[in-house]
């Protein structure tokens, strides 16, 4: 292998990995690290290339600067994608764990569909549809939730008191 093979092998790795840790498609990893780091977990249900309020959604909401802020500080984010378009199309692997997730959490099948839940599964919140409120509103609903979920798992993990 040349030298510039071997550069352009390593870097495409650490694209790679650095692309997987910004944007997880793995919702066990995903779990595991709002386990990890304390954090809430929001789940949102699109159809990004046919549904249009998902697609409105991702552009107005999940691309925003206030939300990009609160997922870099308390709260994890994954999309659970059902793309109709062959060129879209997931692994049969991604297929099953979000029609899983959809199973759990979008039983009615109805998109947009977002969902607030804690790292065990417990689901805080949820809207149906696309949010009736701006980037902002939508953020603070969210921090309202965060510190009273986190309060709580203070309490469970404290013990009794005495």
């Amino acid at each position: 292998m040349t030298k510039l093979s071997f550069i352009m092998v390593f870097f495409g790795f650490l694209s790679l990995n650095v692309m997987s840790q910004s944007s997880p498609t793995v919702f066990d990893d995903v779990q595991k690290n709002a386990l990890e780091s304390n954090k809430m977990i929001l789940i949102n249900f699109s159809g990004s290339d046919w549904c249009n309020p998902c697609i409105r959604m991702k552009n107005e909401i999940f691309s925003s600067p206030v939300f990009e802020e609160l997922t870099r500080e308390d709260l994890l984010f994954f999309n659970a994608d059902f793309p109709r378009m062959r060129k879209n199309k997931l692994s049969e692997e991604m297929n099953k764990q979000n029609e899983g997730l959809a199973e759990k959490y979008n039983q009615k099948g109805i998109f947009p569909m977002t969902v607030l839940i804690n790292a065990e599964g417990k689901v805080l919140k949820s809207w149906e549809g696309y949010p009736k409120m701006d980037p902002v509103e939508f953020v603070d609903e969210i921090r309202t939730i965060l510190p009273v979920e986190k309060a709580e798992k203070k309490k469970s993990t404290a013990g009794p008191s005495n």
